[in-house]
């Protein structure tokens, strides 16, 4: 294993690295997330609990590299749909990931970083957060750096409303078969805890805008009558789940588990979804392209996912001495794991922290570091590392966003940092 090359160049990488200019109109942004959930404080309370939430710049990105990261998209969705490829992630999760009701996963996201050699994809995700604060982020941006001599174009998000109201339909039909849900419950533990407990709010007042009851709810005060899902004594049609408990295990999702199980409401993303998608075990398939070949992938997209996807490997104790050599070239993630906790760069862990990895279930993958985001601080010019989500349904695009950060993993504590829209540079027309 050899490490990705993430030096940089073009017009893009001087853009990121060179425009200083904030792009974030907050007065915009506080005015349209206000009336987005009918407040006139929510914006306030939001940047006083979350004061590095927003970037106030955006990150630039190509229309090539925008288009690589759809087409691997398409790459891990056809592969996902393959009979051999479904059987070996099947085979290693949990039991209840083989029931399936219809639903294909609600609001996936696809995480990048982006190389000189292009991007890399480095997990997906089925609980993707962000959305829902991202949408209007997007929206409240104006065009800097003009004198660049690249024109620029926001990633759309004008339509997201009536695409999420689409998705949940179609989640909804693809097990109900008509019609719509009368009720939705977002569910996480102990939701208002949670750090995006505002996104919740904002996801909430999108849906009832659009006629679609949501509540948020906390997954311990669920009830299942042996008919339907309760919460507050009312019936839940459709959970839009944001646990990461993802094959419903803990016996607090008792009562989630039992109405899934039972197909008494709609779960989405549902275990199955992060079973063939989301673990991180699956990433060792999808690098991996004489199986890939063997299951039947088409060859373009084939040639996609090896470019684009680090090789990875699921640590084993006949590894541990080859991998422990080469630590230095790795990112170590648990199989299962999310929100970048318990994920250690290999340069970093000590002999204690590598017995864990060798007993735990984890994967080794080939570091791709992020590119690099300049942003002043302070009046300090800094660099923040990028990572780019791509939010999807169904192979979809939804949104897509950076993350700027500093540290090991993708924070939204990162001052100077936090969500940014992707701002499209677009290659002169010839003879311009």
């Amino acid at each position: 294993m050899q490490e990705a090359d993430v030096t940089g160049g073009g017009a893009t990488e001087r853009l990121n690295r060179g425009c200083f200019c904030i792009t974030l109109d907050r007065p915009a942004l506080e005015e349209a997330l206000n009336l987005e959930v009918g407040s006139t404080d929510f914006a306030q309370r939001l940047v006083d609990s979350h004061s590095s939430l927003f970037s106030n710049v955006a990150a630039f990105v190509s229309t090539e590299t925008l288009i690589e990261m759809v087409r691997v998209v398409e790459a891990v969705e056809a592969a996902a749909r393959l009979p051999g490829y479904r059987e070996a992630v099947l085979s290693w999760a949990p039991p209840i990931a083989r029931l399936d009701f219809g639903p294909i996963g609600a609001l996936m996201g696809y995480d990048f970083h982006l190389t000189v050699g292009g991007p890399r994809l480095i997990e997906v995700n089925t609980n993707a957060g962000g959305a829902f604060v991202n949408a209007p982020l997007a929206r409240a941006q104006r065009v800097c750096c003009a004198g660049a001599n690249a024109p620029f174009e926001l990633s759309s998000s004008q339509d997201f409303g009536s695409r999420i109201v689409e998705m949940f339909t179609d989640e909804w039909r693809s097990q109900r078969g008509s019609g719509r849900p009368k009720m939705i419950a977002i569910v996480d533990d102990a939701p208002i805890e949670q750090h995006l407990f505002p996104e919740f709010t904002l996801a909430k007042a999108l849906l009832q805008k659009r006629d679609l009851e949501t509540v948020i709810a906390d997954a311990k005060d669920l009830i299942f009558d042996g008919d339907a899902l309760l919460f507050g004594g009312r019936p839940i049609d459709l959970v839009y789940n944001r646990l990461v408990d993802f094959a419903l295990e803990e016996p607090r999702h008792a009562a989630l588990r039992a109405a899934y199980v039972g197909g008494s409401v709609v779960v989405t993303p549902s275990p199955r979804a992060h079973a063939l998608f989301a673990d991180k075990r699956n990433l060792t398939l999808l690098s991996n392209g004489e199986r890939l070949k063997y299951w039947g992938l088409a060859q373009n997209h084939i040639d996609v996912l090896l470019a684009a996807v680090p090789l990875t490997i699921i640590v084993s104790p006949d590894k541990a001495d080859a991998l422990w050599r080469d630590r230095a070239n790795l990112f170590f993630k648990p199989a299962r794991g999310h929100g970048g906790k318990a994920v250690y760069r290999g340069s970093k862990i000590t002999r204690r922290v590598w017995a864990d990895i060798v007993a735990g279930e984890y994967t080794a993958q080939l570091f791709a570091a992020p590119s690099l985001r300049g942003v002043q601080l302070d009046g300090t010019r800094t660099e923040l590392k990028v990572d780019v989500r791509i939010y999807t349904f169904g192979g979809r695009v939804l949104l897509s966003a950076a993350r700027l950060y500093r540290g090991q993993t993708t924070n939204m504590r990162t001052p100077g940092g936090g969500f940014a829209p992707l701002l499209e540079v677009r290659a002169p027309a010839e003879g311009s």
